[in-house]
């Protein structure tokens, strides 16, 4: 969210119970970005709140999330499914009440998924990898434009992709 609301040329502004938020404008359009400050598995709350608050649908929102099950650097972007047994996605859709949820899924997997997931996920990225998380944030900031301007259906054809 930080990469993008550079991108939009915008800063952080709102605080709130459970999430920080923005407002800016991105390709002409309006956007509200959020951080939830709750745990991952809970921030479900956050996002219907936010939600209901713009008046938006659950089609409207897109949900932005890093994914052990893809490999370092890869995008995915879907305009509905399952949680894939990721918890912060299940809280998302269950208190969205549906799985027509746009989203876009950021691999952070280095070689096999790895047993201690909690340890992972919080370690830091070596200098290798941090030029491949670099590319892929920017590659992000790009489909979300592309999300914005010419829509899911370009976008998935456009950004759907496994790093070279």
């Amino acid at each position: 969210m930080d990469r993008i609301l550079e991108a939009a040329g915008g800063h952080w502004s709102r605080g709130r119970a459970e999430a920080v938020c923005a407002e800016t404008v991105m390709e002409g359009i309006a956007v509200t970005l959020m951080k939830p400050l709750t745990y991952m598995n809970l921030s479900g709350s956050a996002v219907a709140e936010l939600v209901a608050e713009t008046g938006l649908t659950r089609r409207e929102a897109i949900i932005y999330y890093d994914d052990v099950a893809l490999p370092l650097g890869t995008l995915r972007i879907r305009e509905r499914g399952s949680d894939g047994g990721h918890r912060g996605l299940a809280s998302i859709l269950g208190a969205l009440d549906g799985q027509d949820v746009p989203r876009v899924r950021i691999g952070i997997r280095l070689g096999t998924e790895p047993e201690d997931l909690a340890h992972f996920v919080l370690e830091r990225f070596d200098d290798a990898e941090r030029q491949t998380v670099d590319d892929v944030m920017h590659r992000v900031v790009e489909a979300t434009r592309s999300m914005l301007r010419d829509g899911l259906n370009k976008t998935m054809s456009q950004f759907n992709s496994i790093p070279a």
